[in-house]
């Protein structure tokens, strides 16, 4: 099963990014250009421990959905999202966070599996891990200008 680690040094508060990070709002802003809405369960706010959200966006040629529960939360330290229901046959997503001096490390730890077999492992090892990596990357570096400039406040104000 892939694991996915991805460490991000944000020079920002620890609870301001443990907030943008579970922020629906700004998790939209950073996927705008796969047009993925909230379409059920919590669809703004901060998701909170024992919420879901189901996602609705454009990936790979297909219109997909992805619901995740919010299944382990501790506050300003990690939380967990954890696949319901989606075209994976497993998805976990881990987000811890530590203070450092000058701000904050946010490292996320996801694992997910593919359906058809030995044809689904090839997917995942060629295309689908540098897919969802680059997916990762792309939004921790959305939450990384929001937390380090003013723009947070948009957000969380």
């Amino acid at each position: 099963m892939p694991t996915i680690h991805i460490t991000t040094v944000i020079h920002a508060p620890l609870e301001r990014v443990f907030d943008l990070s579970r922020s629906i709002t700004l998790h939209k802003r950073s996927m705008a250009h796969m047009h993925e809405e909230a379409i059920s369960g919590r669809t703004n706010g901060l998701i909170d421990l024992d919420e879901t959200v189901t996602w609705q966006a454009k990936h790979l040629g297909k219109v997909r959905q992805l619901t995740t529960r919010i299944t382990e939360m501790r506050k300003t330290e990690y939380f967990c999202d954890e696949m319901v229901a989606g075209d994976f046959t497993y998805m976990k997503h881990e987000h811890h966070f530590k203070e450092i001096g000058n701000g904050t490390v946010a490292i996320d730890v996801m694992e997910f599996g593919t359906p058809y077999g030995w044809l689904g492992r090839l997917f995942e090892r060629f295309y689908l891990y540098k897919y969802m990596t680059n997916l990762l990357m792309l939004r921790n570096q959305v939450i990384k200008d929001y937390a380090e400039t003013e723009k947070w406040r948009v957000i969380l104000d």
